[in-house]
């Protein structure tokens, strides 16, 4: 693991309000943001898998496909990052700020994006791919390999899940 910076800070703030976001669908509140080698922000994500009735639409799921999308439609121009054509899947130089880290299908996506990094506040114990359980984001044998930023805000991330989790379960 890497130490965080004072940019992840703030950066888990905008992923902790997408988090809460997706309280309002009564899906599980994780957020992700994807930032932009400028510090822009290219992609928001709230686990939708409720409101959309999809199993993969997981925060960061979300939030890659909008970057992709934002980076596709900026190829070409001069708003495009590092000044390359922008193929819209690579996302090179950005990072990908999530509230819970990343499970094995969105691990994968990130590897698969060619995200270079990733902050993440609260451990998944159950499902964790970037340490936890797995560690697909450091996996030698890939192709790609992702530096890791763990624990930034992590107990607010985990008050956020500890939460709601506990509600369902007083009303289950």
């Amino acid at each position: 693991m890497t130490s965080p910076e004072p940019r992840h800070a703030q950066w888990m703030g905008l992923a902790l309000a997408e988090a809460r976001r997706a309280l309002d669908t009564e899906d599980v509140p994780i957020g992700a943001v994807v930032i932009g080698p400028d510090g822009t922000v290219l992609g928001t994500g709230r686990n939708e898998r409720e409101a959309l009735g999809d199993p993969t639409a997981h925060a960061e799921m979300v939030a890659i496909r909008e970057a992709a999308a934002r980076l596709q439609g900026l190829a070409g121009t001069e708003g495009a990052p590092d000044g390359r054509n922008g193929d819209g899947w690579r996302l090179a130089d950005c990072t990908l700020v999530v509230t819970l880290e990343p499970c094995a299908m969105c691990a994968g996506a990130v590897v698969l994006a060619r995200i270079p990094r990733v902050v993440f506040g609260a451990w998944d114990e159950k499902a964790g791919a970037a340490g936890s359980v797995f560690d697909v984001l450091r996996e030698r044998r890939l192709n790609h390999w992702v530096e890791v930023y763990a624990g930034v805000r992590e107990q607010e991330c985990a008050t956020l899940l500890r939460d709601f989790f506990a509600g369902h379960r007083q009303v289950t």
